[in-house]
């Protein structure tokens, strides 16, 4: 039942929206909005099924939100570094108490870096702002980050895809189970009723067989001696 849930509310977020969906969604992301990426990649996937959207325009688009939504934190972390912590909301999107832990990542890793953060929804704006902070350039930033947006995009818009013909299947079994439990319902219901109405009648005929009290119970008790 949750996966039908999942596609109604995905139906409807992004019905009649096509391509703008996905890439306003994916953008925002970039400015902190808490929905998952690869939700909205899914979901994307989800439209592909329906017929809405076609399965390779929609995967650039995602690729190119994903990447345009990314260059936005490393912007605010080139232009201003740690001091764009002193914002209450930037401080809320970023987490600052991930900073070390980050700047550790990335001067073990290097550029490297980037690419492993694509895979971790929980410091991918930290770590795309820290690649700002650190002075690495737009265009190696751009490198590794599409590596693995180019892996991880159409990988989950084909999943989210294929789970849409999962969902239809099991949309018609619990169509088919319903039918199924209501016909014997209805079967049982009959049986019921048929055996009541022949305990009913059967004992209607017993009543009426059942002999009456004798003939000596009828005329009452004998008279007595003192009577005569």
């Amino acid at each position: 039942m949750s996966l039908l849930l999942t596609q109604g509310v995905i139906h409807r977020l992004f019905d009649g929206a096509g391509y703008l969906a996905p890439f306003v969604v994916l953008l925002l992301a970039g400015c902190g909005l808490p929905v998952p990426e690869e939700v909205t990649m899914a979901g994307s996937g989800f439209l592909v099924f329906r017929g809405q959207v076609e399965l390779i325009p929609i995967i650039l688009t995602c690729y190119v939100a994903t990447l345009l939504g990314d260059s936005i934190p490393y912007w605010l972390g080139r232009r201003f570094g740690m001091t764009a912590l002193r914002f209450r909301w930037v401080a809320k999107i970023i987490h600052p108490e991930r900073m070390s832990l980050l700047e550790e990542r990335f001067e073990r890793h290097g550029s490297l870096a980037v690419f492993t953060c694509r895979f971790l929804p929980g410091v991918r704006l930290p770590g795309w702002f820290m690649a700002g902070t650190l002075g690495m350039s737009y265009p190696r930033f751009l490198l590794f980050d599409g590596i693995g947006a180019a892996i991880m995009t159409p990988l989950w818009v084909i999943l989210g895809r294929a789970a849409g013909e999962r969902i239809d299947e099991l949309e018609a079994t619990v169509e088919d189970l319903h039918q199924w439990l209501g016909f014997a319902v209805l079967a049982l219901a009959l049986s019921l009723w048929v055996v009541v109405l022949i305990r009913r009648r059967e004992h209607q005929v017993a009543a009426m067989e059942e002999p009456g009290p004798p003939e000596e119970d009828r005329e009452g008790p004998p008279p007595t001696a003192g009577g005569r």
